[in-house]
């Protein structure tokens, strides 16, 4: 298990570095760690969204990640209950993500805690150890919005 996490983690380095990096919306795709998909806190703790994408439910699913203002890992998909059918997602701006469809902005400090609406959709997920842990079952509720 470790040994496939750590060839999706080298392929990921080659894949940035042939591209000379990731730009602001770029999604990194994502291959699961058995039945999780699995990120060193360390890499995600930047106060930056890290977007990514995986495949369930037969569609690429993406979610971003990020460290709230407030110290707290959040997840959420890249996508909301009312503006998830123009496929735009968000983007960060500060400690704000924006929905890049009607323009909302939600406090970073607010994502996994409030629902519904234009909010970014809550993406379960928990801290084990050194490592973020999102559940591949839970990334797979939200294909509908992909």
């Amino acid at each position: 298990m470790k040994i496939r996490f750590a060839l999706a983690l080298l392929a990921m380095v080659f894949a940035l570095a042939a591209c000379g990096g990731v730009e602001e919306d770029a999604s990194a795709s994502v291959s699961p760690v058995g039945d999780s998909f699995v990120v060193p806190v360390n890499e995600v703790s930047d106060g930056a969204a890290h977007y990514y994408q995986a495949e369930a439910g037969g569609k690429e699913v993406r979610f971003f990640v990020l460290k709230s203002s407030d110290g707290v890992l959040r997840a959420a998909f890249d996508a909301c209950d009312v503006c998830y059918e123009s496929k735009k997602g968000y983007t960060q701006d500060g400690e704000f993500m924006v929905c890049n469809n009607c323009g909302r902005r939600f406090h970073s400090s607010r994502i996994n805690e409030v629902k519904g609406g234009c909010n970014p959709a809550p993406l379960n997920r928990a801290i084990q150890g050194d490592n973020l842990v999102i559940n591949m079952s839970d990334i797979a509720t939200g294909a509908f919005y992909f």
